[in-house]
Formats: structure tokens, C-alpha cells, sequence
């Protein structure tokens, strides 16, 4: 991100009169740095007094409402305050758009690192670290799982009820909606898609416990420790709701590589692969630190490919109309076969 593209979106000086307000810490702020991620958020890191601080605001023009997604990820970052949910603390928080044009939020900066950009030589040089670094990732999602949404005030965040049987209509209705652009060729140009819509609805699990959902629940969003394979923080919660945490698990099983480290479309993957668990390994290990019935995970699994594959379609419907690069829809096309065919394997065995 360039100094350019984020100068016109945060004023410093009124984000310093605003810390002012709030008296977090005193003086300029110095060191001021675009970070980069995996959103089209605007991140900066810099610092104040003897404190440093990340600030998180929304793009130019955001894919949704940008200040509502920053008051969600506020309020679920500091309801998770002494949890055992790795994440980034939140230090305060801006619910009105009349300081910097939008909603934004005042965090901890995290030491770590983001393991699908690169590996440091601690990690990359021995499989058992790598290992550890699966196994925190279940870890994660369970500790996530295992939040009193109510007791931590996150009541209203989302509607739990019905939330498994809604989720089928919810993106079939994605998808049709699709047939706007003109020269998409259509649901039927993605093997399976009835079968594993009618497979999810004939399969719905009866009942859940609602929790907390991260929502994009995978390798690209969580960052490890540079000492060790454990989670530094679990990050970008712009999708955060109350539903069935179970969602995050069936997520990191659709986007996980196959036991040899091939990167199946769809996946996110991590170079070297070996000592990384496998799928089966990961659910083990979200069952020791769980309570939740895990019998219907695979249902999980084909529902987070079902939505995947629909979300990554858009970009071809709109390549066909011209509204996005050919060359990029046609590899996300790809991407929504692939993780088709992944759910019908799994819907078969």
C-alpha cells in the first residue's frame, strides 16, 4: 500500500485530536507505516508516547458497510479481552464516521507472522515446529468455539436461529443472482452444484449451540509466534456473527491441502507442507478441546465448499460480462470445480 493511497482516508491530525480525547498517550505520531494484509482495509502501524498502536479502517469504497464491519470487529475483538482466543487487543475504538470519514478501531500490533507469505528459517527447518503450527490452528478455532457469546455481551451480533438451515437458500440465492451479468454461463456449468445443494439440505444437522464465528476461518488469517508453531492472533474478523462455530472448522477443512501438501483449488497452502497435520488430525485435536458433537463435520466441510465455490464464481460471472479480468475468472472457475468435486468426494465416502 503506497502513502498515497491512504493519506486521503486518515487525517493525522484529527486522529490525533481524537487519541487526545481519549488520552492515549501524548504527542506526534511517529513511524507511521501502511501495513499490508490480507483485505483491502487500510492498516497502519505507528507510534505514540511509549506505546505502539495499529489502526484498522475501511477502503475508499468497501465491498460492504465498511464502518458497520469496523464496530463488529471492535466489539468481538474487545468482548474476546482475557479469553484463550488468540488475538489482537483492542485499545479503542471510533463508532462515528465525523473523525475519519468512517468507523475505525485503535489495536495492538502482533509479533508474528503470516506462515502462507513465507516460512522464517525456526519454522521452515523443522517439521515437528510445523506440526505444532496445525495443531494451534485447531486450537484456535476450538478456544474460538468454546466463547459464552451471551456472558461476553456479543448478544444481537448475529441471528442464531435456524442459522444451519438458512445457510443452502442463502447461497443458492448467490448464485442465482449471478445471472445478471450477461455471458455467465450459468449454475449448470458447475458439476454437482443440485447434488450438493440437496445432499446439504437432506443432511442439516438438528442443533447446535451458538457461539462466536471468525467467518474466513483459515492459514492466510491467523499469524504464529516467531518463537514457536503456536497463534500469535487470530486476524481479519470482518465476517464475525453468532452461529454455529462449527462453520470455522468445516472452513479449514475445505481450504486445507491434501496430506501430501498438494494445494487442491481452493486450498491455502504453506511451503514446506511436511509435518503439517492432516484434515482427520486437525478435527482430532478441535475435539480435545471441545464439548461440541462432531459427528456431522463432514457436513461442515461440503457446506464451506458449497459457499466457496459460490463466492468465487462471482468473479467469473463478472469476468463474462466483462466486469473482471477473463484470466482471473476463469482460475476462479477452476477453484469453484475444484472444491465441487472435494465436497462430492467427501459426500461420497
Amino acid at each position: 500500500m503506497s502513502l498515497e493511497s491512504w493519506t486521503d482516508l486518515v487525517d493525522l491530525d484529527r486522529l490525533t485530536g481524537w487519541m487526545d480525547g481519549q488520552s492515549l498517550e501524548k504527542g506526534p505520531l511517529t513511524g507511521v507505516t501502511a501495513l499490508t494484509g490480507g483485505t483491502q482495509n487500510i492498516l497502519l502501524k505507528f507510534r505514540r508516547g511509549s506505546r505502539d498502536f495499529v489502526l484498522r479502517r475501511p477502503p475508499h469504497r468497501p465491498h460492504m458497510n465498511g464502518s458497520e464491519t469496523m464496530r463488529r470487529e471492535a466489539r468481538v475483538l474487545g468482548a474476546l479481552a482475557g479469553s484463550d482466543v488468540p488475538h489482537p487487543g483492542l485499545i479503542a475504538a471510533c463508532a462515528e464516521e465525523d473523525v475519519l470519514g468512517a468507523a475505525f478501531y485503535l489495536m495492538e500490533p502482533v509479533d508474528g507472522f503470516n506462515a502462507t507469505v513465507g516460512l522464517p528459517p525456526f519454522h521452515a527447518g523443522d517439521a515437528s515446529v510445523r506440526h505444532e503450527m496445525g495443531m494451534a490452528i485447531a486450537d484456535g478455532a476450538a478456544a474460538l468455539g468454546r466463547v459464552d457469546y451471551l456472558a461476553v455481551g456479543l448478544a444481537g451480533l448475529g441471528k442464531p436461529e435456524n442459522y444451519l438451515e438458512r445457510q443452502v437458500a442463502r447461497w443458492r440465492g448467490q448464485l442465482e443472482s449471478y445471472v445478471e451479468y450477461e455471458g455467465w454461463a450459468g449454475p449448470g456449468d458447475i458439476p454437482g452444484v443440485e447434488r450438493v445443494a440437496k445432499w446439504l439440505g437432506d443432511h442439516c444437522p438438528r442443533d447446535f449451540k451458538p457461539g462466536v464465528i471468525h467467518g474466513d476461518y483459515h492459514l492466510a488469517n491467523v499469524m504464529y509466534r516467531r518463537d514457536s508453531g503456536q497463534l500469535a492472533a487470530i486476524v481479519d474478523w470482518e465476517l464475525t456473527t453468532i452461529g454455529d462455530p462449527l462453520i470455522d472448522l468445516g472452513w479449514l477443512m475445505a481450504t486445507w491441502p491434501d496430506a501430501d501438501g498438494v494445494r487442491t483449488t481452493g486450498s491455502v497452502g504453506i511451503q514446506p507442507w511436511e509435518g503439517f497435520p492432516t484434515a482427520p488430525e486437525l478435527i482430532a485435536r478441535y475435539a480435545e478441546g471441545s464439548t461440541r458433537d462432531l459427528s456431522a463435520i463432514g457436513w461442515y466441510a461440503v457446506l464451506a465448499c458449497y459457499k466457496l465455490g459460490i463466492i468465487l464464481e462471482g468473479t467469473n460471472a463478472r469476468a463474462a460480462a466483462g466486469k473482471a479480468p477473463r484470466e482471473t475468472g476463469d482460475m476462479l472457475h477452476a477453484s469453484t470445480i475444484g472444491l465441487f468435486r472435494r465436497a462430492l468426494g467427501w459426500i461420497d465416502t
